[in-house]
């Protein structure tokens, strides 16, 4: 490979272009704030494209078919020596992915954790005995070749990203790549009872019951998925249970993810802006037994939201693109609900209301990009308005 194209110059396509230049390969940037992401004389001499997992596959470069096109990550695989274990899944492979991390690091061993939330894969630079944790989403697992997990770990398979992929179908075959290049010395970890998947690994089943080394310290069944399928997928790499154990009991968790913000007069706050879809929503209502302050709403994915309308136990305050669509779901099960519009207002009124022993509970059901750059951001903005409540 002499040149290549990076398309996306965020996070993994700046990693990407970095790791093609310290090999020796000429790199040429493109991407909407270039203003040169339509300009098809880019792939002229050019051997790859490196698709960022942002960029839509309409796009005029990647539409053109005209060179083979790799995601960041299978350019990672092919430039990196060290062994990966590949996580994916709709709801909780960051907490999985982070959740193995600690686990490596109880057993006393290096380890990276990359990937789709954090440092690309191509950022890292490690030792190349070194195992690799790298959480994968469905946008970079649709441009992989090569790629290959010693372990890959499905945490979950629940509708998501409709809006991009088009069916859930597309959906899931997006996601099951991560098992089709393993080999019989690999290992798949999958839910237990999950259908088929492609590749020819030794499969590992898991489950919410399974017995672990230890009681997860995390909570919610959701989590103690979560510490099943990072307990097989960490046996799987060669790890001792009683550092596994370690890392079950003493693991923190992970910001965004039923994130304990504050607690004023009895009332806790809670942030999971994670929850950008309506299952993982719904796992975080299934968490509590307390009355709820539910703060829901964003940017639509085209899911439903008619089960987490009738799953959700107390009021909702709705904000957002999506809060008409909500309210209808809510009027149809006779849950009451405020209309709040905006992330500041939901969280004066939820505050408000709340009384000693229940729970104000961002989980928004939805994407946050028509009011905030990420998922990340609508976060912090609600620890934020939390800290200003006890000012």
């Amino acid at each position: 490979m002499k040149r290549a194209v990076v398309l996306g110059t965020a996070r993994s396509g700046q990693a990407a272009a970095a790791l093609l230049e310290r090999n020796g390969v000429e790199v040429v940037l493109a991407g909407r704030d270039l203003g040169n992401d339509g300009d098809l004389s880019l792939l002229d001499g050019a051997d790859v494209l490196v698709k960022s997992p942002g960029v839509p596959r309409d796009n005029p470069l990647v539409a053109a078919g005209r060179i083979p096109i790799w995601s960041e990550v299978e350019l990672a695989f092919r430039l990196l020596a060290n062994p990966i274990l590949g996580v994916t899944g709709t709801n909780g492979k960051t907490t999985t992915a982070e959740w193995l991390g600690a686990m490596f690091r109880a057993a006393g061993r290096d380890v990276a954790v990359a990937g789709n939330v954090g440092r690309a894969l191509s950022a890292v630079e490690a030792a190349p005995e070194t195992w690799v944790v790298c959480e994968l989403s469905s946008f970079q697992l649709e441009d992989i070749h090569d790629f290959h997990p010693r372990v890959a770990v499905l945490v979950n398979l629940e509708p998501d990203h409709l809006d991009r992929h088009g069916s859930l179908e597309a959906y899931r075959d997006a996601k099951l790549r991560i098992f089709e290049n393993q080999e019989l010395d690999d290992t798949a970890v999958v839910p237990r009872r999950f259908g088929p998947v492609p590749g020819s690994a030794a499969r590992v089943e898991f489950s919410v019951d399974d017995a672990l080394p230890a009681e997860p310290g995390l909570p919610g069944a959701h989590n103690r998925e979560n510490a099943a399928a990072a307990t097989a997928a960490a046996r799987a790499a060669g790890l001792a249970d009683d550092a596994i154990a370690k890392a079950l009991r003493t693991f923190p968790g992970v910001p965004h993810r039923l994130e304990v913000v504050a607690e004023l007069g009895g009332v806790r706050f809670v942030n999971d802006s994670k929850a950008t879809n309506t299952a993982a929503a719904r796992r975080a209502l299934a968490s509590y037994d307390v009355p709820l302050h539910v703060i829901l709403g964003g940017s639509g994915k085209g899911e439903s939201f008619v089960e987490l309308a009738r799953e959700l136990h107390g009021r909702a305050y709705l904000i957002g693109e999506t809060a008409g669509e909500l309210a209808q779901a809510l009027d149809r099960e006779g849950v009451p609900y405020v209309q709040s519009g905006d992330l500041e207002t939901a969280v004066s009124a939820a505050a408000e209301a709340a009384r000693p022993g229940e729970i104000v509970l961002l989980s928004p059901a939805c994407a946050s990009y028509d009011q905030f750059r990420d998922f990340e951001q609508r976060g912090e903005e609600f620890r934020r308005l939390v800290q200003n409540l006890s000012g």
